[in-house]
């Protein structure tokens, strides 16, 4: 399994799309777990790292 590298403020797509409509999210907290803010409704989740590695879709890089 490959190594992903997330900093602060690196914006991320989702598989699902959140219940307001967007999948677009921010990075806010690293760490074992990885908290991840909604850039529509401004919603936050706490998600485990795992967890976190298969629901996301696309890196959004250059954006940081």
């Amino acid at each position: 399994m490959e190594t992903k590298k997330y900093t602060l403020g690196t914006k991320v797509i989702m598989k699902k799309k959140h219940p307001c409509g967007g999948n677009t999210w921010i990075v806010t907290r690293l760490g074992a777990d990885i908290k991840i803010k909604c850039l529509t409704c401004g919603h936050e989740v706490l998600l485990p790292r795992i967890e976190f590695n298969k629901k996301i879709k696309k890196v959004l890089e250059g954006e940081i």
